[in-house]
C-alpha cells in the first residue's frame, strides 16, 4: 500500500474505532441512553456493548500500529492523517445515525419524544466531520510526503 494511503487508511480506522469508544463510553456507559443493540433483554444489550466496545478497540490498536510503522519509516503526513479521523469518525457516525437508528432501529439516541433534536445534532455534526475530513484529505494528496526506506537513513 503506497504511503498516501497508508496514512488515510490509518486515521479512517482511528476515527471509526475513537468515535466508536466515545460513544461506547459516554451514551451507553456513562448516560445510560442506549445500547448497541435494544431489541432484546438489558443483558443482551449490555453483552452487545461488549462486543461493540472490543470491535472498537480492535480497530483502534490496529491504526495505531500502522501509524507507530508510519512514523518509523518516516512517512507519516499529519494533515492527510487526521483527515481521515475525520472521515472515518464522521462516516461512523452517519452511519449509525442513518442505518442503525432509523433503518435497522437497533436503537435511538436516546428515547424522548423530540429524538429529532438528537438525530440531527448527531447527523448533521457527521457531515461536518466528514466534509472537513473530505477538505483536508483533497488538500493533502498532492503535498504527502515520499516513503524513505530505512536503509536511507545510513
Amino acid at each position: 500500500m503506497e504511503t498516501a494511503n497508508r496514512n488515510l487508511w490509518s486515521g479512517i480506522l482511528f476515527g471509526l474505532g475513537l468515535v466508536g469508544f466515545i460513544d461506547e463510553t459516554v451514551f451507553h456507559q456513562l448516560l445510560h441512553w442506549h445500547h448497541f443493540y435494544d431489541k432484546s433483554t438489558t443483558q443482551i444489550g449490555l453483552i452487545s456493548d461488549g462486543l461493540f466496545h472490543a470491535f472498537s478497540w480492535f480497530v483502534t490498536v490496529g491504526s495505531l500500529f500502522m501509524f507507530a510503522d508510519l512514523r518509523r519509516r518516516k512517512a507519516l503526513y499529519l494533515k492527510r492523517w487526521v483527515g481521515g479521523i475525520l472521515l472515518g469518525a464522521g462516516f461512523f457516525q452517519l452511519y449509525d445515525g442513518t442505518i442503525q437508528h432509523k433503518i435497522m432501529r437497533l436503537h435511538q439516541i436516546r428515547y424522548v419524544p423530540d429524538v429529532i433534536i438528537y438525530d440531527t445534532t448527531w447527523n448533521i455534526s457527521a457531515i461536518i466531520m466528514l466534509f472537513v475530513g473530505i477538505m483536508l484529505t483533497l488538500h493533502s494528496r498532492t503535498n504527502a510526503p515520499v516513503e524513505r526506506k530505512p536503509s536511507d537513513d545510513k
